[in-house]
């Protein structure tokens, strides 16, 4: 039998639904995780960005203001992430159509998410959005690139569906059904009150997979990523890099920590790399200018019906 840890306290969690708790939450967790690595220049998407080159990345969000509700998001969410649940989820998510909207729709809705927030505290979704889309688009990336910015944090639209809370919604994600690593934020010893800590199987090093199985057949914990993934890849022409910056966005105990890589094939290599191109514009573009949904909307509308071939989208 696996050994059991026990909490010297039971936890207790929030699952109040609160839309400016979320944004909150989620604003402070983007605050560990500012990139420190340089993207390595290449040509065309892999060449380094411009947009963030004289911007002072110590000063975005300071860690230490948002340390307690980071710390007490996680406890919850590595404690509830569990196998059992993440093929709950995706037993959940591919019994039924949630909603039927269109992109642009689908940006405005999350934003009805945001309107519950202080104005001064934090930049709706939409706003967001469009600021790593603008940023992707003023350093000259290629169209479909732009989108993906445009739309990356769209499946925080779970938060009005299925989610349970908050933890299967914002975070860092990382694998379940193989051990948990060191390198997931706050380490290990955050995971031992989930019930697969200690598991003979799901807590070895491989777990349920094998080396080199590449991602496409490992379970990362579900949450807006993993769904905006599901949603986008069946219903879009947007290319592999793409979906792996969807999906892969918030992995940062693989494409920042260096957690994981056993599991990769060929085809991971390759859009590991398409990752770490992707992430400075979404974090370090939300000290720009805010910009005017109103002005921008024509522009995105014609760069969705590119890639979207039905115009309404199952979610």
């Amino acid at each position: 039998m696996a050994p059991v840890a026990v909490a010297s306290e039971a936890p207790v969690f929030n699952t109040k639904r609160d839309g400016q708790a979320l944004e909150e939450l989620s604003d402070a967790i983007d605050t560990v995780n500012v990139l420190k690595d340089n993207l390595k220049k290449e040509k065309g998407l892999y060449e380094e960005s411009e947009f963030d080159k004289n911007k002072d990345k110590t000063k975005f969000r300071q860690y230490e203001d948002a340390c307690d509700r980071v710390k007490n998001f996680y406890k919850e969410q590595h404690t509830k992430q569990t196998v059992a649940y993440n093929l709950k989820a995706r037993n959940e998510f591919h019994s039924k159509t949630r909603a039927e909207m269109t992109i642009w729709e689908a940006m405005e809705k999350l934003n009805t998410l945001i309107d519950e927030s202080d104005p001064d505290t934090s930049l709706s979704q939409i706003e967001h959005l469009l600021q790593s889309a603008e940023a992707i688009r003023r350093d000259g990336k290629p169209r479909w690139m732009q989108l993906t910015g445009l739309i990356h944090d769209l499946g925080k639209l779970l938060f009005f569906f299925d989610a349970q809370g908050q933890w299967d919604v914002v975070g860092d994600t990382f694998p379940v059904g193989c051990g948990f690593d060191e390198r997931i934020i706050y380490g290990r010893e955050s995971f031992k009150d989930n019930e697969d800590y200690g598991h003979p199987i799901y807590d070895t090093k491989f777990g349920i997979y094998s080396p080199g199985c590449g991602l496409d057949n490992v379970m990362l914990s579900w949450g807006h990523d993993e769904y905006l993934y599901h949603v986008v890849k069946d219903q879009s022409t947007l290319p592999d890099e793409a979906l792996a910056m969807i999906r892969y966005h918030s992995f940062y105990p693989w494409h920042n920590a260096g957690a994981y890589h056993e599991l990769m094939n060929d085809h991971d290599k390759e859009m590991f790399k398409a990752v770490k191109a992707f992430n400075p514009y979404d974090l370090y573009s939300k000290s720009d200018d805010v910009p005017s949904p109103a002005e921008l909307k024509p522009y995105y509308l014609e760069l969705i019906n590119e890639y979207f071939p039905n115009p309404v989208i199952k979610w």
